[in-house]
């Protein structure tokens, strides 16, 4: 499948549309779903992304809406693409919400991280290291499927038409040891490799910084390149994330993206930071068991 073609956003775009069409109608939930023969939950959770709909469902709606000929047989259509399995549906017991789904039809990301390395620029053996720190309990097997959709997400990043992503760290990403120095260092060479491709750019924004637009927590912007298909802020948080949608929130994170961006040193500046935090790492000076203040 096309991943511009995700089942993810083609279920989030039949969802908006049919959404669309019901309010033009005037007909209300709890209509269609009696005339569906369905619970109102289902209707609601179908335009909101969160349900497949069947074709013979999405007719049937379209068909209370008066929606007839293209307009139908194309949203019919689109129900049968949302409903095909992404190439993530076999880890499907070790992910949670949408995200890889979106991701894998966004054109470009614009990301600021907290605390760890952005999976996309993630090491194996880093990804180890700060899921079994993260999510502790869980078994082996369902940490080495968690690496596994995190490598195999990393193509996204190579391949014949690659997402554009755009990154800016905070010092702390690159001032704590993950999984020992020698995981550390090879995790902070992967990042200068990673600087060298045309569609990424990384920024770092330093602890001279101060206080930013950025201090209530970590984000992703997923641009996707549809004009039907509307931008998402992921805010990310221990039991998933959030998505938001509204043109006020997208425009309130487009502003603290920029903001924190122009703090942050330059791409060329960051690299060169990067590249001397892995032949000199900044934990090695500090005595062991010091506080940050």
């Amino acid at each position: 499948m096309n991943p511009r073609r995700s089942p993810t956003i083609r279920r989030r775009r039949l969802g908006a549309e049919l959404r669309r069409y019901r309010d033009a109608a005037g007909v209300t939930i709890d209509v269609v779903a009696e005339r569906l023969g369905c619970s109102p939950s289902k209707v609601s959770r179908i335009e909101t992304g969160h349900t497949s709909a069947t074709p013979r469902d999405v007719k049937d709606m379209l068909d209370i809406y008066d929606v007839k000929g293209v307009e139908s047989d194309e949203l019919v259509q689109i129900s049968r693409e949302a409903r095909q399995k992404g190439w993530w549906h076999p880890f499907s017991t070790v992910l949670t919400g949408a995200y890889v789904g979106l991701e894998a039809a966004a054109r470009s990301i614009r990301a600021y991280e907290q605390q760890v390395i952005p999976g996309l620029l993630q090491t194996d053996k880093y990804a180890i290291a700060m899921i079994r720190a993260a999510r502790l309990g869980d078994p082996d097997r369902e940490i080495e499927q968690r690496v596994r959709v995190r490598m195999a997400r990393q193509a996204l990043l190579i391949q014949d038409d690659p997402i554009d992503l755009q990154v800016v760290l905070d010092e702390a990403v690159v001032s704590r040891p993950v999984g020992g120095d020698e995981v550390m260092r090879d995790q902070l060479l992967r990042l200068v490799e990673a600087t060298r491709l045309p569609n990424v750019t990384l920024q770092i924004l330093p602890f001279a910084a101060g206080a930013h637009a950025g201090m209530d927590g970590t984000f992703a912007i997923l641009d996707f390149p549809d004009a039907e298909d509307p931008n998402v802020v992921f805010a990310e948080n221990a039991t998933g994330g959030l998505f938001l949608e509204k043109s006020d929130e997208l425009r309130k994170y487009n502003s603290i993206f920029e903001t924190i961006r122009s703090s942050a040193l330059s791409p060329e500046e960051s690299r060169d930071m990067i590249a001397m935090l892995a032949e000199e790492p900044l934990w090695k000076l500090r005595p062991r068991g010091s506080g940050s203040i």
